[in-house]
């Protein structure tokens, strides 16, 4: 569990570098320049991410029974 944990600062290090690599506008990414739409999709990716790292944790199950 303890390295599960890690998955958490995937998103974080994508914003952090994405600006570096996807600054740029062409191509278009439903309607937004491509920083944008990456920016919006580690945000989406970090809602999933934590949700996974909740479901996976030994923690909760021994709370709910």
């Amino acid at each position: 569990m303890k390295h599960l944990k890690w998955l958490g600062l995937l998103p974080f290090l994508g914003m952090l570098g994405g600006p570096f690599v996807l600054n740029r506008v062409e191509p278009m990414v439903f309607g937004m320049p491509l920083l944008l739409a990456w920016l919006v999709g580690c945000v989406v990716a970090s809602s999933g991410v934590m949700g996974l790292i909740y479901l996976c944790d030994p923690a909760r199950r021994e709370i709910e029974h």
